[in-house]
């Protein structure tokens, strides 16, 4: 069984028993379909074919009125065809062609939730919130979301240009995106300052867990017990697969140290077998060390999972900016022609009961994305010891050079992780006896 909670376009939670008997059962509690309802659809059926402007195919009529019975639910229920099918399918393999970002449709335009790293969108510089009004000189309203993902896609090294409005700017930006074949590595580490772990997961995929444990073990190794403190970057992370965050969870969660609540996340819904309930099984693999999760607005659906987990079980410092908000629940009931309905069957809460849908997860310590330039000071209050003419030299054993992987470059590149770093040497000042 596999399931799925990630960004709106592509989210499964497959249920097997759905599509068997019980359905079937559940069906049978339901009121009877209202007669009148059902001529009225039959009739209005009969008009289209009657006298619609063309001749229309019957196959056709019946998938676009599921298609609209499911569009009109919410923004994440729709009728997967069997194209849509297959690439929900492979979407979570880590490969995948296109320019790299997770999107949704938001009135009548195309929503960037966030690009993917290292994409051609990523580079290109596409950033999460932005609003694609045009794809080459095709506008993206009257286009349903498939349609517009379609058009961003094509052969490898051709170009699609993407106008874009964009939060603080006055005009539209019209950005060249040169497609490629995407593969998605979902962790990436760093060590910054000898001492300081840091640990990137894009999306959360089905081997993200185990990457996760394997990362770990080589920072392990490699630090030799050095590590003081753990950054996990979560930020553009539009989610994946529910099993993958469940693990990434348990990476950082001790069942022997929280009390009876253990739960990691849990799902509500009103259809029998909808409700989940996702318990900490294992033990904290990083010792206990201070870790801070960085968030932000392109945070989505899982990403949202282990950061209320680690921030409800007190287990990490969340920094950044508040997430999305993509709390639900889509449940896959495939058809025997190849197609599905995606359907949303429940809610989505963090282990102390917070919905995730619609409310996103608030972080600890707010930290804008912010640019900054530094430059050097000088005034009188500048000048040390060491600049006044004849001083004594310092007399110290010779210091190796920490100049790489500094986190003082990161002041100007990325604020937030040096916000983040920098709150993780406060926190182990206090607490210096844990390492990984």
């Amino acid at each position: 069984m596999k399931r799925l909670l990630t960004h709106p376009i592509y989210c499964l939670l497959a249920f097997s028993f759905l599509i068997s008997s019980s359905v079937g059962a559940y069906a049978q509690q339901q009121q009877p379909l209202p007669v009148e309802d059902l001529q009225r659809f039959v009739r209005s059926l009969d008009m289209v074919k009657r006298y619609y402007v063309k001749e229309i195919d019957d196959k056709a009529v019946f998938e676009n009125a599921i298609r609209g019975m499911l569009s009109g639910l919410d923004p994440h229920s729709a009728y997967l065809d069997k194209k849509d099918y297959e690439d929900l399918q492979v979407s979570t393999s880590g490969k995948f062609g296109g320019v790299g970002i997770e999107v949704t449709m938001e009135r009548d335009v195309v929503k960037v939730i966030s690009p993917i790293d290292d994409t051609p969108a990523y580079k290109a510089g596409i950033q999460a919130g932005d609003l694609i009004i045009k794809i080459d000189e095709t506008p993206v309203r009257g286009l349903k979301l498939r349609d517009a993902v379609d058009k961003m896609r094509g052969d490898v090294g051709a170009k699609v240009n993407l106008t874009i409005l964009r939060k603080g700017e006055k005009k539209p930006l019209s950005i060249d995106v040169v497609r490629d074949r995407i593969v998605v590595r979902s962790v990436k580490s760093k060590i910054y300052d000898e001492s300081y772990g840091y640990i990137r997961v894009s999306q959360f995929q089905e081997k993200t867990g185990r990457d996760l444990i394997k990362t770990i073990n080589k920072m392990k190794h490699g630090s030799k017990g050095k590590i003081k403190g753990l950054v996990l970057d979560l930020r553009n992370n539009p989610g994946g697969l529910l099993n993958s965050a469940v693990d990434v969870s348990e990476v950082f969660l001790d069942k022997n140290k929280l009390d009876k609540n253990k739960k990691i996340v849990y799902a509500k819904g009103r259809f029998p077998g909808s409700s989940i309930e996702e318990l900490v099984q294992d033990n904290d693999m990083t010792g206990g060390i201070p870790i801070v999760v960085l968030v932000n607005g392109g945070s989505a659906s899982a990403s949202e999972i282990v950061a209320g987990a680690l921030q409800d079980h007190r287990r990490a410092v969340v920094m950044g900016t508040k997430t999305f908000g993509k709390g639900s629940v889509q449940t896959i009931l495939p058809l025997p022609d190849k197609t599905a309905l995606k359907m949303t069957t429940a809610l989505y809460y963090t282990p102390k009961g917070r919905s995730i849908q619609a409310q996103g997860i608030e972080p600890d310590i707010k930290v804008e994305k912010l640019k900054l330039k530094i430059e050097e000071s000088k005034d009188f209050s500048s000048i040390s010891e060491a600049d006044l003419d004849k001083h004594l030299a310092a007399v110290s054993p010779k210091k190796k050079d920490k100049s790489k992987n500094s986190s003082d470059k990161l002041v100007e590149s990325d604020y937030q992780l040096y916000s983040a770093i920098n709150l993780l040497k406060g926190m182990t000042v206090v607490n210096p006896k844990k390492y990984l």
